[in-house]
């Protein structure tokens, strides 16, 4: 088969893909359809946590598919029970609600946030607030959460109920929960799809602090920062804060879908039998794969990702071609001289593999990338930067 033509052909043409087709892979090389290998510096936009093929992974998701694959949600089953354990002691949040994706964790989140609002505080209680720049998804309601226009252009009429203030406008946030009633704030620690933008420290401390003094909810989307990728089990674990719901997916699959809101103590009982739902939420096979990649994000995973942060930072803030660096742990923005589109190309003729992130080279690689392929996939990249 001619992969490229005939998905070309028989695909939805939704995506602009790299002129790349990858058959393989084992750990952070990925060999493509013409056998030539290369260093992945994205792990699928920061969902192979670690790495392609794990073994751990794998063995995990394999067994579980030996006993049973899918049951529905009318029945209990272990691996289910034993992720939303682990998130929960991890966490601090008391429930859990699986779906498949991020943005279904995001509507979980709001869908939450606007019935607890409802029953405390009145029916016209149900607006949000987002940043501008923000991301949280491609569903018409989590796209009207979407701070960017470009997303919102040719999908009219969106949900209604959303607010947008810029990042780190926390007057912004005062002067509009003045004028209407708030059911709740998210935030993306660091803006990813933003172009790997983090909050302002001072910000994110005094929107908590006003947040709870207003009982108004704070929503953290952890879909893309999530998983350890901070250097931190969660974003905002950095930032010295505890939000009211945590959604997170990609990384926490490992590689198959899943999505996550973690409910905490004023909304674990909002929901009651039929107020949400999902066929494959919680998937046992998911869950299992789910479970091993969770309970090997320790201490000692988050430290080395912190170091490897710190190796990447270092090696890029000065380089020629390379403007400035942004980020934080093993999620981190390039603004480059050349275009960023043209630095990727020029990466994949050197067997690297980056994406982008509005004007910015995005790195997202494997938490567990060996320290030889990150110096080598560094030095590809520098030299991208400047040809």
């Amino acid at each position: 088969m001619d992969i490229k033509q005939t998905d070309k052909e028989y695909i939805a043409g939704t995506y602009a893909r790299f002129p790349v087709a990858i058959v393989s892979g084992k750990g952070s090389l990925l060999t493509d359809d013409e056998g030539k290998t290369y260093i992945d510096m994205g792990s699928g936009i920061a969902v192979n946590s670690f790495g392609a093929s794990d073994d751990v992974w794998v063995r995990a998701v394999t067994e579980q598919l030996g006993k049973i694959q899918h049951t529905s949600n009318l029945y209990y089953t272990e691996p289910c029970a034993r992720l939303a354990k682990m998130l929960c002691e991890r966490t601090g949040m008391k429930k859990v609600f699986f779906g498949n994706s991020g943005a279904e964790a995001n509507e979980c989140a709001i869908k939450a946030a606007r019935k607890y609002a409802a029953e405390k505080n009145g029916d016209d209680c149900h607006t949000v607030v987002t940043l501008v720049n923000s991301f949280h998804g491609r569903t018409l309601t989590t796209l009207a959460a979407t701070g960017q226009d470009h997303y919102h252009e040719l999908f009219q009429p969106l949900t209604p109920g959303f607010a947008h203030i810029a990042a780190n406008d926390i007057e912004g946030l005062k002067t509009l929960a003045k004028e209407t009633k708030l059911a709740a704030v998210m935030i993306e620690c660091i803006q990813g799809e933003g172009g790997v933008v983090p909050l302002e420290r001072s910000f994110v401390k005094e929107l908590r602090a006003f947040t709870e003094e207003n009982g108004i909810l704070l929503i953290c989307d952890e879909v893309q920062t999530g998983n350890g990728r901070t250097g931190a089990l969660y974003a905002y674990m950095n930032y010295g804060i505890t939000p009211d719901i945590v959604t997170t997916a990609k990384g926490l699959g490992g590689g198959l879908p899943i999505g996550a809101a973690l409910l905490g103590e004023k909304v674990a009982s909002v929901f009651g039998p039929g107020d949400h739902g999902s066929t494959f939420g919680g998937n046992p096979a998911v869950c299992a794969g789910a479970c091993s990649i969770l309970e090997r994000i320790n201490d000692d995973l988050l430290k080395e990702v912190k170091e490897k942060s710190d190796y990447l930072v270092s090696a890029f803030t000065g380089a020629d071609g390379i403007e400035s660096v942004s980020g934080m742990g093993l999620m981190l923005g390039l603004k480059t001289t050349r275009p960023a589109a043209d630095v990727v190309k020029t990466c994949i003729e050197k067997g690297v593999l980056c994406l982008t992130a509005k004007d910015k080279v995005r790195l997202l690689p494997a938490l567990n990338i060996p320290l030889d392929l990150l110096q080598k996939a560094a030095y590809s990249i520098m030299e991208a930067a400047k040809s």
